[in-house]
């Protein structure tokens, strides 16, 4: 299956620098058109607005470079023509983008060459819980004071204006707000020309909180993993060992029920590897799908006689299938995997008799023709407020067992297929589980 980036350039004013005194012009030699030149628009297609800083000598002039902390005598760049690099003293997004800082997701906070915040987002807002209003024309340490986990001032430590000219930015790293609470900061040191002075002092915010939840989906997985591979392996190896030291002390009855257990277990393990590696799979958008055609309503019934060999009473089990199945390309495999998962959930959990049923049905809204399952039970079923939380990670029914990543597998791959699942109450009682396969045919045979 193919499971189904760039980001826009900034625009960055032009502002001339200033040109040097022309000698006395010649009678017989027009006068070259510079100050047309100068005064053309920037190339964001606005004129480039007029300079009124006081710190300026004339109008439109850019404020002398060096004012800002960390400056160096002698460190500012040789006049001379042409375009200036820097990005102007306009606002922090360029409007002619369409984009207004507030509608970034992340908080934005820009300084000027002086040290003083320009821009300061929405987002920038929420995460540090400072109004922008309060925050803009302050110096950058003081709007944004930010320590890091030893309790050392950032800013101190980085000197982002009074460094080495070579450095270009921070890479993302965790911080700490005033009040201890933590924040993701990366930074951006934009110069007007490589190993000049810092024209701007780019930052972004973003919380943790996403980062904390996913670490401790982590954490989750593995104390699951360790607890349910302890078990196995402690039976495999205390059985092996056992064999191995006393073979001779037993029957050979008693030789291959030690043999099957162990078997067993072995095949508990592999189980397990197989929904990590799926899991891995489904979250980084990789799992492959390899479609054949599947004869769904003969893989209901090996799945049924699979639970009837293993114990199970045959009138536990009603299967129905609707005449007009489409024929349905998808991975045998995996379709296995889906069935697999929910009859034995819909055993373990469940009450009375197993209902599955295979209709044919319509898979998309323009029309594609598809195949429906439902598997319904006549059990307790799942209480209303657990129905969002059936398909997330570690979900488990209110019989404990398994590790509650099966109902999880089964969405991803259904979702891999380009089909929908859904849980709710069945006709009598129990829970009852409903996914739709498209048709799948390859492009090729169409």
């Amino acid at each position: 299956m193919t499971v189904g980036t760039g980001s826009p350039a900034q625009a960055r004013s032009a502002v001339p620098h200033a040109p040097e005194p022309p000698p006395a012009p010649d009678p017989a030699v027009p006068e070259p058109r510079t100050a047309a030149r100068a005064a053309a628009p920037a190339r964001t297609g606005r004129a480039a607005p007029a300079d009124t800083d006081p710190r300026s000598t004339r109008p439109g002039a850019r404020p002398a470079p060096g004012s800002g902390p960390g400056h160096r005598p002698g460190s500012e760049p040789a006049p001379g023509p042409g375009p200036d690099p820097d990005p102007g003293s306009g606002p922090c997004v360029d409007p002619g983008l369409g984009l207004d800082p507030d509608d970034l997701p992340d908080g934005l906070v820009v300084a000027d060459e002086t040290g003083r915040v320009i821009c300061f987002n929405a987002a920038a807002g929420r995460i540090t819980a400072v109004p922008p209003a309060d925050a803009l024309g302050r110096p950058l340490d003081e709007a944004l004071p930010l320590e890091d986990l030893k309790g050392s001032r950032w800013w101190t430590l980085t000197d982002p204006y009074g460094g080495l000219a070579t450095r270009r930015g921070q890479p993302e790293r965790n911080l700490l707000l005033p009040g201890g609470r933590e924040v993701l900061v990366s930074a951006r040191y934009v110069r007007a020309h490589p190993g000049g002075p810092v024209r701007r002092v780019v930052v972004s915010l973003r919380g943790t909180e996403a980062r904390r939840r996913t670490e401790r989906s982590h954490a989750e997985l593995i104390a699951t993993v360790a607890h349910e591979l302890r078990s196995p392996l402690t039976s495999v190896k205390g059985f092996t060992a056992t064999l191995l030291d006393k073979w001779e002390r037993f029957t050979d009855d008693q030789k291959r029920l030690m043999l099957e257990t162990v078997d067993a277990d072995a095949g508990r393990i592999k189980r397990l590897i197989a929904e990590l590696l799926d899991i891995s799979r489904i979250d980084s958008g990789r799992l492959e799908v390899r479609r054949q055609p599947v004869d769904i309503a003969a893989a209901v019934g090996r799945h049924i006689h699979a639970h009837t060999t293993g114990g199970q009473s045959p009138d536990r089990f009603f299967l129905r299938v609707r005449p007009g199945l489409p024929e349905l390309w998808a991975d045998p495999d995996k379709i296995d995997q889906i069935l697999g998962n929910l009859l034995e959930n819909a055993v373990r959990h469940g009450e009375g008799t197993v209902t599955i049923e295979v209709a044919p049905t319509t898979a998309t809204s323009d029309g594609e023709k598809g195949t429906e399952v439902t598997v319904s039970d006549e059990g307790p079923g799942i209480p209303e407020e657990s129905m969002g939380r059936v398909f997330t990670r570690f979900w488990r029914g209110s019989k404990r067992g398994g590790t509650g990543l099966g109902l999880y597998i089964v969405k991803g791959v259904v979702e891999a297929h380009g089909g929908t699942i859904t849980v709710g109450r069945g006709p009598r009682g129990g829970a009852e589980f409903r996914f739709i396969l498209p048709v799948g045919t390859p492009a090729h045979l169409l």
